[in-house]
């Protein structure tokens, strides 16, 4: 069973991340919250398509379903 902080590395392996954090309880459903400066002039569909390209495989085979919220530094900066 993955553990949300296993996904986090697998994130962060292959995606510069300024900010992560990943929640999820039952091993195969999870929700992130990533900023990373690779967002930069994507769409969030975009943003979304590089995590998914960076999970690879995982996606089908360990990770049932991933909720993204997904922001540049200057994006995140201006939530808080």
């Amino acid at each position: 069973m993955l553990s949300a902080a296993q996904l986090e590395n697998y994130i962060t392996q292959d995606l510069d991340c300024d900010y992560i954090k990943v929640k999820g309880d039952d091993g195969t459903h999870f929700e992130a919250v990533i900023v990373s400066s690779s967002f930069e002039g994507k769409r969030m569909v975009a943003q979304h398509q590089l995590v998914y390209a960076v999970l690879g495989d995982r996606m089908r085979a360990e990770i049932h379903a991933l909720s993204m919220q997904t922001y540049t530094p200057q994006q995140w900066q201006e939530l808080k």
